[in-house]
C-alpha cells in the first residue's frame, strides 16, 4: 500500500484540494504521453489474453488419388502442448502486462509532477511580475519626482539622470519578467492540462505541513514496481525458453475409402503420431540468453532500489531545509516589500537618503523579495518531489492507480 502523508500533529491524511485533483484528472485525460502509456497497457493486456489461448489449432487435410488404386481420405491433426508452453507464455505475457501497468502509473505520475511544477513556477512567475510592476511604478513616479526636484534646484543633473536610467532599467527588467511568466504559462499549456489559475488558491493556502513518512524505503514508487515486473518477466522468459526445448507431438487421425477394383472398395482408418527431434538445434542457447537477461534485470532492480531510496532521502532533506529557510524568511521584515519601499520613498523625499542610496536600498529590497519568491518556489518544488519519490502522489491526490482503471 502507498505510504500516507499526514499533517504534523494530527492523524489526518493531507489531501490535495478538490479543484486541483480534478484538474490533474483532466490533465491525464488530455495528455498524449498518458494516452500512449494507456495504449501500451491495453496492448499488453490483450497480449495476455492472447497468450492464454491454445497454441495449436486442429488441421484438416483432404486427399484424393486416381491411379491403380483410387483413394479418398480426410485427416485431422492436432499438436499437443504436453510441456506447458501455453502456461509459460501466459505467465510471461502477464508479467509484461505488469511492466506496462507500472509504466502507465509512472507516466501519469511524471506528467502530474511536471504539470504541478510548471503550475507552481507559473504562479510564482506571475507574483514576480507583480513585484516588478510595483518596481516599475515606483521608478516611474521616482523619475517624475526627480525631474520636478531638478527643475526647482533640489537635486543636481546627475541625480535626475540616475533616476531616469533607473526607470529605463526597470522597464527592461519588467519585460524580462513578463517573458519568463509567459514561458511558464506555455510550459503548463504544453502538457495539455487546464490553465494555471487553479494553483493560486493552492499556493495561497501555504506549504502543507509534513512529517516523516512511515517507511524510509519507497517500495511503491513506479520505478521499483516496474523493475520488479521486469525481473518477473525475465524469469518467465526462462520458463518459455526451457519449454521451447521440449518438442510437442502431433497426432492425426485419417479416415476414408480405397477402391481397388470396379465395384470393390474398403474403408481406411489410420492413426499417426509425429515428433520433432531436436538434434541439430537443442535450443540451449535461448535458455542461456534468457538466464543472462534475467540476471541483468535483477541487477537493474537492485540499482533502481538504491537510487529510489537516495532520491527519497535527498528530497526529504531538501524539503526540510527549504521549509525552514522559507519559514525564517516569512518571519523577517524582508518579506514586506511594499512597506519597505514606502519607507525608502519617504526617507528620500525628506532628504535623509540621497538618490543613489535610495536606488541601492530599493534594489536590495526588491532583490530580497524576489529571492523570497524563488525560495518559496524551490520549497514547493521540493514538496512535489517528495510526493513523487516517496510514492505518495496518488494517495495525496486521492486518485486511483492503473489496476482500477477500466
Amino acid at each position: 500500500m502507498l505510504c500516507s502523508v499526514a499533517l504534523a500533529g494530527t492523524g489526518d491524511v493531507a489531501r490535495a484540494p478538490a479543484d486541483l485533483r480534478a484538474a490533474v484528472e483532466s490533465l491525464w485525460r488530455a495528455n498524449p504521453d498518458v494516452a500512449a502509456a494507456r495504449a501500451e497497457l491495453d496492448a499488453a493486456r490483450a497480449q495476455t489474453r492472447a497468450a492464454g489461448q491454445p497454441i495449436y489449432n486442429p488441421e484438416l487435410e483432404l486427399a484424393a488419388e486416381n491411379a491403380d488404386v483410387d483413394r479418398r481420405t480426410a485427416s485431422l491433426s492436432l499438436g499437443l502442448d504436453l510441456s506447458g508452453k501455453r502456461n509459460a507464455r501466459t505467465a510471461l505475457a502477464s508479467a509484461r502486462a505488469r511492466v506496462a501497468e507500472a509504466g502507465y502509473v509512472r507516466a501519469r505520475r511524471d506528467v502530474a509532477v511536471r504539470w504541478l511544477k510548471a503550475g507552481v513556477a507559473s504562479s510564482l512567475a506571475e507574483r514576480e511580475t507583480q513585484l516588478g510592476a510595483q518596481r516599475l511604478e515606483l521608478m516611474r513616479r521616482f523619475a517624475e519626482l526627480a525631474e520636478r526636484r531638478f527643475n526647482v534646484g533640489d537635486i543636481n543633473r546627475s541625480e535626475r539622470d540616475l533616476a531616469e536610467l533607473a526607470w529605463v532599467e526597470a522597464q527592461a527588467q519588467q519585460a524580462a519578467l513578463r517573458g519568463r511568466s509567459a514561458g511558464a504559462l506555455a510550459s503548463v499549456a504544453a502538457l495539455g492540462g487546464p490553465r494555471a489559475d487553479v494553483f493560486r488558491a493552492w499556493l495561497a493556502a501555504g506549504l502543507p505541513a509534513w512529517k516523516a513518512i512511515d517507511t524510509p524505503t519507497p517500495v511503491d514508487v513506479p520505478e521499483l514496481v516496474q523493475a520488479q515486473a521486469r525481473v518477473d518477466a525475465a524469469d518467465a522468459a526462462i520458463g518459455v525458453a526451457r519449454r521451447a526445448r521440449v518438442p510437442d507431438p502431433v497426432v492425426s487421425v485419417t479416415g476414408g475409402r480405397v477402391r481397388t477394383a470396379p465395384g470393390l472398395s474398403d474403408n481406411v482408418v489410420g492413426l499417426n503420431l509425429s515428433l520433432p527431434l531436436p538434434i541439430r538445434n537443442s535450443y540451449r542457447a535461448e535458455v542461456d540468453a534468457a538466464r543472462a537477461e534475467a540476471s541483468a534485470a535483477f541487477a537493474a532492480r537492485d540499482a533502481e532500489a538504491l537510487a529510489a531510496v537516495a532520491r527519497a532521502q535527498e528530497s526529504r532533506a531538501r524539503l526540510e531545509a527549504l521549509r525552514e529557510a522559507f519559514g525564517a524568511f516569512q518571519g523577517s521584515r524582508a518579506a514586506d516589500f511594499a512597506q519597505r519601499a514606502a519607507l525608502l520613498d519617504s526617507l528620500w523625499q525628506s532628504g535623509e537618503l540621497s538618490t543613489s542610496e535610495y536606488l541601492v536600498q530599493l534594489k536590495q529590497s526588491l532583490d530580497t523579495a524576489l529571492a523570497g519568491v524563488a525560495l518559496e518556489g524551490e520549497a514547493w518544488q521540493a514538496f512535489i518531489d517528495q510526493l513523487s519519490t516517496s510514492g505518495t502522489l496518488d494517495a495525496w491526490l486521492g486518485t486511483q492507480g492503473a489496476k482500477e482503471q477500466p
